[in-house]
């Protein structure tokens, strides 16, 4: 994708430092254009040279970060310019994503995926995306291991802090742009975990799950119950939700 910003009026001290490079000169991925040929072709002495910006072959995905940015060789003020002239949108702090991807992609999970590479979609809102559950939380449940630190973020989420050594059970990779994904916890350990918190999200949570997950074609309770080993003391309470169930 090749970007080339709005031309805009400069000063007369401008004027001298438009003809510039925005890197270097060698830079063949971010240059400006000379000064005079833009300005004849703008119709205006002062215009300010339009900047091409090709993100493709700088080797930026659908969104990214500032820091990223930056190492590819953008200047935070290029980032700003780009966000006015409408080739970038900006979500939350230090997060982009390319504006062609806008109206196909769920923004919140985009700046979560760039922000928190390890937060997994957990609890009510992971059994909602696995069809086990009506309830759409105002706020996105979100886990993350209980070492690990949350940065404040845009999007509404309730941060969950799950165990180190069984974060990763059952997490998997979900699609939210071009390259980038997101954790999401599998329909199983989902269910596990909606009747390991049963206490504080509700006990109708975790047995409406299973309730539908037993009437989906795939549903293998000897896999539930074997994966559920890793959380002994929930092994008794799904064990007998699923005796009352089949």
């Amino acid at each position: 994708m090749i970007i080339r910003t709005a031309a805009t009026t400069l000063g007369p001290r401008r004027k001298r430092q438009s003809q510039r490079f925005l890197l270097y000169p060698s830079h063949d991925l971010l240059r400006s254009q000379d000064y005079a040929d833009n300005a004849g072709r703008a119709g205006d002495p002062m215009a300010r040279p339009l900047t091409t910006v090709d993100l493709d072959r700088l080797g930026l995905a659908s969104a990214f970060s500032t820091a990223t940015a930056v190492k590819a060789g953008l200047t935070r003020s290029l980032l700003d310019r780009l966000v006015r002239d409408g080739n970038l949108e900006r979500l939350g702090r230090g997060v982009f994503l390319r504006s062609e991807y806008v109206d196909t992609v769920d923004t919140d999970l985009v700046e979560i995926a760039v922000r928190v590479p390890a937060a997994t979609i957990c609890l009510a809102s992971a059994l909602a995306r696995h069809g086990l559950s009506d309830e759409i939380p105002a706020a996105v449940d979100l886990a993350l291991p209980r070492n690990r630190w949350s940065p404040a973020v845009a999007t509404r989420v309730t941060w969950h802090r799950f165990a180190e050594d069984t974060f990763a059970v059952g997490r998997q990779a979900l699609a939210v742009a071009d390259t980038l994904t997101i954790g999401l916890y599998s329909a199983e350990r989902s269910i596990i975990d909606a009747f390991r918190t049963r206490g504080t999200t509700g006990f109708d949570l975790a047995t409406e799950a299973l309730r539908r997950w037993l009437r989906t074609p795939a549903h293998q309770p000897a896999h539930l119950l074997s994966l559920c080993r890793h959380w002994p003391r929930t092994q008794t309470s799904l064990r007998n939700a699923l005796e009352i169930l089949l």
